[in-house]
This record gives C-alpha cells, structure tokens and sequence, in this order.
C-alpha cells in the first residue's frame, strides 16, 4: 500500500505480464496505474494522482475526498443499545467509544513496523584517536 495526498493505492503484480497493477482504494472514482519496477509503480501513482486531481480542476468539480470522517454503518438496535450502554459505561459518547475502538481494530491489524536503529557507530572524534 502506498499514500499520497490522502488517497491510498493497493499494488499487486502480474507474473504472466511481469508488472505491477495498482488502484486506489479509498475513493469511488477509478484511479488505476501500473510499473515495472518498485521506482515506476510508486511514480506512475503519484503521476495518476496527480493527474485525477487535475482532471477534477478541469472540469470545475470537486475531486472525491478520500475519507470525509464519517461512518455510516447499520447494525442491530439490540448491539445499538449494548454499544450505547458501554460507552456509557465509561463515561464517554458512544461515537467516542466507537472511534477509539476501531482505532484499537486497526492497530492491531496492521503489521508491525520494523524498529529503525541509527546505524551510525558512535565513534571517538578523531582527535581522540
């Protein structure tokens, strides 16, 4: 996955054409570019991007936010009012408890980033040497 100017593109790659495939993801409009290499994929993203927000000026419309930050979602009155009543519980508005837990949801799916370490080696400055 990689992210520019808001909008997420997910990458596959095609063993019988030998290139990578990509969409983004997180908007209705079509969005598609493709590389043969790491380097060509992530600029042809940008590029279309880019290139869909330039389209949107053209035209005079607005291009698609990616996400406005609202969520709407149906589910049963009866997990409704058990939401409600553990919000709550804690003291909080149930769209409060709600948004905390689907951050809590999305942590733990994500993969753990590897820990970056300085590779420098602290040295003696080569006076001290």
């Amino acid at each position: 996955m990689m992210s520019y100017k808001g909008y997420v593109g997910r990458i596959e790659f095609d063993d019988e054409a030998n290139l990578f495939h990509g969409e983004v993801v997180n908007t209705r409009d079509v969005i598609t570019f493709q590389g043969k290499s790491v380097d060509e994929i992530r600029s042809a993203f940008l590029e279309s991007v880019d290139d869909y927000l330039a389209f949107c000026e053209e035209r005079g419309e607005p291009a698609e936010n990616p996400c406005s930050g609202r969520l709407l979602t149906r589910i049963s009155p009866q997990l409704h009012r058990q939401l409600s009543v553990a919000a709550a519980a804690e003291g909080t508005s149930l769209n409060h408890w709600v948004a905390e837990r689907l951050q809590q949801a999305v942590q733990a799916s994500l993969p753990r980033q590897p820990v970056r370490r300085n590779r420098r080696r602290d040295r003696a400055p080569k006076s001290a040497r």
